[in-house]
C-alpha cells in the first residue's frame, strides 16, 4: 500500500508516445495504449534546491524520484560518483576539459545499482515479491542485489556465454540464474515464456518498467550539480538499451523546467560496439549482423527505446558512432595505463569514440567533454583475457 509521506513530486506515468497518464500505483510494465516505455511526470512547480536531501546517495534526489513512502527505499549507498580529470591524455590529445565520471564506485560495480535501487524500492512499494530480469551482466547482479536486501527473490536470465564472475555474483546474492543461448533478445523472448507461466514474476526489463530510469536519470543531476550548473559541451555515453542516456537528458529537462539550469544543453554521443549497432545502423542506413561483443552491455541488437534514443540524439543534436572490437579494448587498456582507471570494456568504447570523433572534426579540443564510464573492469576479466 503506498503511503504518501515522502518529498516525492511524482504525480503519474505517461505513455513516451500518446502521453496518456496512468496512476503512480498501477503496476506497468510499458505503456497499454501504444505498447511503448513510459516515463514517470512530476510536478516541476514551487520545487526549489532546499529540497534536496544530504550527499549521501542519489536519494538526495528524492523529490524528483518516484517512491512515495520512504519505508520503502533500498538503498546501498548508490550514486554520487566521482568526475575525474583525465590529464594525461589531456596533454597527449590535446584536449583542454577532458573528464570521466567513474560509474564503477557504485555498488555492485557499475551504473546498474542506480535503476535498480529506484525500481526495486517502487517494486516493493507496489507490494511485488519476485522480479526477473534479462540481462548482459550487471543488471542483473544488481538487480539481485537490491533484491536480496528489499527481501524479494529475484530471478536472472543471462546470455550463456557471459563471462562466469557474473554469473557467480547473482547466485551468491541469492538470485535464480538461467542462462539462453543468445544474445539478450534471446533472454527476453525467455523472460516472456517464464512469466506466461507464472504472472507473478515481474518484468524489470530496461525501459520496459518506467523506473529503472528514473535511477539513472540522477546521473544528470550529479552532472550538473559537479560542474556547478556550467553543463559539459559534450557528453559521450555507452549505448546498448540506452536508458543511461535517455535518463541523463530526462534529468536536464527537468532541471531546465525548475530553473536549476540555464542556457545550451550538452550534444549527447551514443558508443555502440561495431558488433552490434543498431542505433548507428538506423542512423546510416548500414546493415549490421549483431554479435557478441567483449562489451557486453552493448550487445543490444533490438533496444526497446530505440525511438527515445534517436530523439535524445536528435534534439541534443548529437551523434552516434561505433567502434570494432579491437578499438574498444585498445580504448580500455589506455584508460588503464595511462589513468589507471580500471574500466569496463563499455568504458573504452567511448575512450575509442571520442579519438574517432576527433580525427572526424566533430569535436574541438577546447570543447569541455564528459566520458561516461559505466562500470569495473573486475566481471570482464575473461573477455579481456580473450
Amino acid at each position: 500500500m503506498v503511503t504518501e509521506s515522502t518529498l516525492s513530486h511524482a504525480v503519474s506515468v505517461k505513455c513516451s508516445a500518446c502521453e496518456k497518464e496512468y496512476a503512480l500505483n498501477e503496476l506497468l510494465t510499458f505503456s497499454p495504449c501504444c505498447t511503448k516505455p513510459l516515463l514517470v511526470n512530476y510536478d516541476l512547480t514551487d520545487l526549489s534546491k532546499e529540497a534536496l536531501l544530504p550527499k549521501t546517495s542519489l536519494w538526495r534526489y528524492e523529490a524528483l524520484l518516484p517512491v512515495m513512502n520512504p519505508e520503502n527505499i533500498v538503498s546501498l549507498g548508490e550514486g554520487m560518483t566521482p568526475i575525474l580529470s583525465l590529464q594525461r591524455l589531456s596533454g597527449e590529445y590535446g584536449f583542454e576539459q577532458l573528464y570521466l565520471k567513474d560509474e564503477s564506485a557504485n555498488p555492485t560495480g557499475s551504473f546498474k545499482a542506480r535503476g535498480m535501487s529506484v525500481a526495486i524500492s517502487k517494486a516493493k512499494e507496489l507490494g511485488i515479491q519476485r522480479c526477473i530480469v534479462p540481462t548482459a551482466g550487471n543488471a542483473g547482479g544488481a538487480m539481485s542485489a537490491y533484491c536480496a536486501k528489499a527481501g524479494m527473490e529475484a530471478t536472472v536470465v543471462m546470455p550463456a556465454f557471459t563471462p562466469r564472475l557474473f554469473k557467480e555474483e547473482c547466485r551468491n546474492f541469492g538470485a535464480n540464474v538461467v542462462e539462453v543461448n543468445g544474445l539478450i533478445d534471446a533472454c527476453g523472448q525467455k523472460v516472456r515464456e517464464l512469466r506466461e507461466k507464472d504472472p507473478d514474476l515481474f518484468d524489470v526489463s530496461t525501459m520496459k518498467e518506467p523506473y529503472r530510469l528514473e535511477g539513472k536519470k540522477t546521473m544528470g543531476f550529479e552532472i550538473a550539480e559537479q560542474f556547478e550548473g556550467t553543463l559539459p559541451d559534450v557528453i559521450i555515453y555507452p549505448t546498448g538499451g540506452g536508458t543511461g542516456l535517455i535518463g541523463i537528458w530526462k534529468a536536464f529537462e527537468e532541471m531546465r523546467t525548475l530553473g536549476w539550469i540555464a542556457g545550451k544543453l550538452p550534444r549527447m554521443v551514443a558508443i555502440q560496439a561495431a558488433n552490434c549497432a543498431p542505433i548507428w545502423s538506423d542512423v546510416t542506413k548500414e546493415e549490421f549482423l549483431p554479435k557478441p561483443s567483449l562489451a557486453n552491455g552493448l550487445a543490444v541488437p533490438y533496444p526497446f527505446a530505440k525511438g527515445l534514443i534517436l530523439s535524445v540524439l536528435e534534439e541534443s543534436k548529437g551523434g552516434v558512432y561505433s567502434v570494432t572490437e579491437e578499438e574498444l579494448i585498445a580504448g580500455t587498456h589506455e584508460l588503464m595505463t595511462k589513468e589507471g582507471i580500471f574500466a569496463a570494456p563499455e568504458g573504452g568504447a567511448i575512450w575509442a569514440g571520442l579519438k574517432k570523433m576527433l580525427r572526424a572534426g566533430v569535436v574541438k579540443r577546447s570543447e569541455k567533454i564528459l566520458l561516461i564510464n559505466t562500470g569495473s573492469a573486475y566481471k570482464y576479466m575473461e573477455n579481456l583475457a580473450r
